[in-house]
């Protein structure tokens, strides 16, 4: 089963991203020239990221 620290709101990933919500939502939507859309679920106006997804986005783009 699943906890709730696998699932991630734009706040959180801002702090590990250590960047503005601002930019975690512009990656969402695909807006950050030359990095693809970070994956992510909409609950109504809410946006959740899996934990393993901003892994996988994250090596993804490493080298970027």
């Amino acid at each position: 089963m699943e906890t709730n620290q696998e699932i991630l709101t734009i706040k959180e990933v801002a702090q590990i991203l250590r960047c503005s919500k601002a930019h975690v939502a512009n990656a969402l939507q695909g807006k950050v020239a030359g990095i693809p859309r970070l994956t992510h679920v909409s609950v109504g106006r809410r946006k959740f990221v899996r934990k393993e997804w901003l892994n996988q986005w994250l090596e993804a783009n490493k080298n970027r």
